[in-house]
């Protein structure tokens, strides 16, 4: 196994593990390979040291550390940070994805129906257009927008 440190177009840095070099050249010549957090398919690989996983062991996986540390507005943050806040994100949004039934375009229907007492109240995810989001708060539903990329809605692997 190659082990690569990647990063997409907008600066988050994930971590991707392939067969061989060619492998993921084959992948992100497909737009298979994305970024976990915001689903962007413009993959570059980092600068990182050579590593190889001659193991059969998966990555580590477990709660992030709970110790997120935020610099002052416009200070960079440490890598350390920045990847603890990209990990505890993608951890959120699976929870969410894993706690929720998505009702697809029929969101704000579904929202109006539970607010009413038709349906049982439930979690759901879905989609909705700004105009249609606006048009659940004014009538009291609360709503929150929130974009949710492909990859944290599936083990990755």
């Amino acid at each position: 196994m190659k082990v690569l440190d990647l990063g997409c177009q907008f600066g988050h840095v994930f971590e991707g593990w392939f067969a061989s070099e060619e492998d993921f050249q084959s992948q992100k010549a497909r737009a298979l390979v994305q970024c976990p957090l915001c689903g962007d398919t413009v993959i570059d690989k980092r600068l990182s040291a050579p590593r190889l996983n001659l193991g059969a062991q998966a990555p580590a996986t477990g709660p992030v550390a709970e110790q997120a540390a935020f610099a002052p507005a416009g200070a960079p943050l440490e890598a350390d940070a920045r990847q603890a806040m990209q990990a505890a994100w993608l951890q959120m949004s699976r929870k969410l994805i894993a706690n929720t039934e998505d009702v697809g375009p029929r969101f704000a229907d579904e929202a109006r129906r539970m607010h009413h007492g038709e349906v049982e109240p439930r979690g759901i995810r879905g989609q909705a257009s700004a105009k249609e989001a606006v048009a659940l708060l004014e009538e009291g539903i609360s709503v929150l927008p929130l974009a949710l990329a492909d990859g944290a809605k599936e083990t990755l692997q």
